[in-house]
Parts: C-alpha cells; sequence; structure tokens
C-alpha cells in the first residue's frame, strides 16, 4: 500500500507550467477630489510565501513540490512587485513490453521507470507608476521555463497602461492593455522564437465574506507578427494565448491563510515535445498539448 505524506496541508495536481499570479496596481492614497494625495507617507511593504508537497511510496511512487514568494513596495505614485514561483512533479509506473511477441509478459519485460511530469519555475518583476487614482502605466520582465511543454526558457517584456474601474471594500475590477514581447527557446526543431503581441487584461477581487475573498483573472495574448515553426508558419493572430486563473483565499489563523486555486494556459501554437530517449523519426515532431492545467491547494504565510 503506498504511503503519503502531505506536507503544509498542500496538494498540487499539475500538467503545466506554473502560471503567472496575475496582479494588477491598486493605489489608495487619494485626496478630498479624488486625485493623487501629495502627503509624503513611509513605504509600503508586503511579502507572502507559500509551499506545497506530496509525496507517495509503494505501489504508487510520487513526489509533488510546489512554492511561490511575493513581495512589493509601494511609495507615493510608485509600486515595484517581484514574483518568484516552482513546480516540480516526478513520477514512477510499471511499463509492461512484450519484447519477445509471446502474447505474455515475462520477468524480464516488466520495467519501472521514473519520469519527471512537471518542471517549470517563473521569476517576475512589475514597476507601476499611477497617474491618478484609477490610472497607471505598467512596465513588467520575467523568465520562466515549462521544459515538459517544450518551453527551455522564455524571456518576456511587457508595457501597457492600466485602468481600475470599480474599487470599493467589495470588489475591485481592472482593465490592462498594452505590448507583450516574449523570447521562447523551444525543444525540438523549432530552436527559438520572437513574438510581438498585443496585451489584453481582465482581473476582479472581491470579497465573499470578512475571512474569504476571491479572485479571477484573464489574460490574452495576440501575436501580431509572422512565426516561423517546424509546422510552418503562423500569421498574425494565429498564436494565441489564454492564461486564466480563479483563486478562493480564506484565513485559517493570523497570518496563515489557505488557497484553493485553478489555472488554465491555451497556446494555439504549441511547441514540440521535449526529445525522448530514442530520437523521433524523420518527418515527424509531435507537438505538446494545446491546454495545459493546474490545480493546487497550499498554505499562504502573510509575513510583512
Amino acid at each position: 500500500m503506498g504511503v503519503g505524506l502531505a506536507a503544509l496541508c498542500a496538494l498540487s495536481a499539475s500538467a503545466s507550467a506554473e502560471a503567472p499570479k496575475f496582479e494588477y496596481a491598486k493605489n489608495e492614497k487619494t485626496d478630498a477630489e479624488g486625485k493623487l494625495s501629495a502627503t509624503k507617507t513611509a513605504p509600503v511593504w508586503k511579502a507572502s510565501a507559500q509551499a506545497g508537497l506530496l509525496l507517495t511510496t509503494g505501489n504508487a511512487s510520487n513526489t509533488t513540490v510546489s512554492s511561490g514568494f511575493r513581495a512589493s513596495r509601494k511609495a507615493g505614485k510608485n509600486k515595484l512587485q517581484l514574483d518568484l514561483a516552482g513546480a516540480f512533479a516526478r513520477s514512477t509506473i510499471y511499463l509492461a513490453v512484450d519484447e519477445n511477441a509471446s502474447g505474455t509478459i515475462e520477468e524480464n519485460e516488466l520495467n519501472r521507470i521514473t519520469k519527471t511530469t512537471s518542471q517549470s519555475w517563473l521569476a517576475k518583476a512589475r514597476y507601476d507608476r499611477f497617474l491618478s487614482v484609477s490610472n497607471a502605466l505598467y512596465t513588467s520582465a520575467s523568465l520562466s521555463a515549462d521544459e515538459p511543454a517544450g518551453r527551455i526558457l522564455i524571456g518576456s517584456g511587457q508595457v501597457g497602461y492600466s485602468r481600475t474601474l470599480v474599487d470599493n471594500k467589495v470588489h475591485q475590477i481592472v482593465l490592462e492593455s498594452g505590448y507583450d514581447f516574449s523570447y521562447e527557446d523551444r525543444s525540438g526543431s523549432d530552436q527559438s522564437l520572437s513574438i510581438h503581441s498585443w496585451r489584453i487584461f481582465a482581473g476582479y477581487q472581491g470579497k465573499l465574506n470578512k475571512e474569504t475573498s476571491l479572485e479571477i483573472s484573464t489574460e490574452s495574448l495576440f501575436n501580431i507578427n509572422t512565426l516561423e515553426t517546424s509546422a510552418g508558419p503562423v500569421a498574425p493572430f494565429d498564436d494565441t494565448r489564454f492564461n486564466n486563473q480563479v483563486s478562493l483565499t480564506t484565513n485559517i489563523y493570523g497570518d496563515v491563510n489557505f488557497r484553493f486555486s485553478f489555472q488554465s494556459r491555451f497556446d494555439n501554437n504549441p511547441a514540440p515535445r521535449p526529445n525522448l530517449e530514442l530520437p523521433y523519426d524523420a518527418g515527424f515532431g509531435p507537438l505538446a498539448d494545446k491546454l495545459d492545467t493546474r490545480t493546487e491547494a497550499a498554505i499562504l504565510v502573510n509575513f510583512l
């Protein structure tokens, strides 16, 4: 019988990279006319971390680790934010191959193999410059990787405009539009791609009650340049990507919270699958799946 050990009450089942947690600017310092206050206040620091671990041994052997860290500093009209995240999953399974074509599996035809099913990480920095209580300009830069999805390294930069449509004690709705540049170092025959995209983002934050909050966000990226891939040229707006997230966070005690989240990532032009132990046949280059999802439950600790 397999034995499971769950640390920090976190369980993660993943088929994708650690998706970035979408965060948008919110400026709370205003004067009586709703304009940004000129009063100098001390910088506001915030920091939080989350982690999860799942181990099983015996007949079913799995190791799943996920982690995340966020820190931000807001002073006057300026806000700087840093995000770090990672996910790793490795599974051991039995594989039977009837090598002598006898119709049955003999002792030497049953093998136990170990495969990495998730291996991803993200580092992202974002700067917001507030123009008014509802308007801001933003820029960000990130590095990430998702090897099972065929992306060895992804470098990305964004600039754009952020508009807060609703902002009260219960609800906040934000829209963003801007430019995204992504450089993808891919596995297989695609080598690398430079993608120029139009970015649209919509985010919602709401309080269900005093202890529980809900966050929903969606990011859309539409390529505006033609891409040359191993599967053929990709026309503008044919490499559409959607990154979505829904999360529910509730307070357990003090600065300790429980978070349940679901993330989905759709890429209409997926990368080639990573190479296996044996090379693919000439002319055959399978692509990764277009849709990846991640479901996670984890403990979140705020320490600033």
